[in-house]
């Protein structure tokens, strides 16, 4: 069975929810170094391509704006850049050993993109799980900059691994694929 266009847009406004979902329940149970607010882009990505991959960020953001205010739009760009790094490394594949190398990748990236972004928005402080580490690093007396990144640098490792990991699982799994019809 082909899959159309539609069928594909219509798996992204999914995924697009399921990163808001996941990452709202994380961030209301404040669970440290895990935010799973891109696993539906990085599957999207992961199946689909690069392109398929940023729509799914951007819109997952268009809907955070929703829950969170407008300052949460800025952060398309770390979802958009999670797609590019998915989208690129999946091509021959997203097995296991791909998937954990990616999430590493990723673990840099996101932070690298989203550290300025969380800094001028919030000054460092989100309301998320990663805040104790940053703020108990801003305490030993580094830079609030540095404090942010190497925080945020340790949750995104956690986070983009767990993420990759599950969704290199999922699809490959059989089971799942025929249940999507994907294979």
């Amino acid at each position: 069975m082909q899959i159309t266009k539609t069928r594909i847009l219509v798996f992204c406004a999914f995924a697009a929810i399921l990163n808001v979902v996941l990452g709202e329940t994380v961030e209301m149970l404040h669970i440290p170094l895990l935010f799973l607010d891109t696993i539906g882009t990085i599957y999207i990505a992961a199946n689909f391509g690069i392109l398929y991959g940023s729509l799914t960020g951007l819109v997952t953001n268009l809907f955070m704006v929703a829950f969170s205010g407008i300052l949460e739009f800025p952060f398309a760009l770390v979802n958009i850049a999670v797609a590019i790094v998915v989208g690129l490394m999946a091509k021959k594949g997203f097995g296991l050993k791909t998937a954990v190398i990616t999430g590493v990748i990723l673990s840099i990236v996101a932070p690298a993109i989203g550290t300025p972004i969380r800094l001028l928005l919030y000054g460092g402080f989100t309301g998320s799980g990663t805040d104790l580490l940053i703020f108990t690093l801003k305490a030993s007396g580094k830079s609030l900059l540095s404090s942010t990144f190497i925080g945020t640098v340790t949750g995104n490792f956690v986070d983009k691994i767990i993420s990759c990991v599950l969704v290199s699982v999922l699809m490959n799994s059989p089971r799942f694929s025929r249940m999507a019809s994907l294979k």
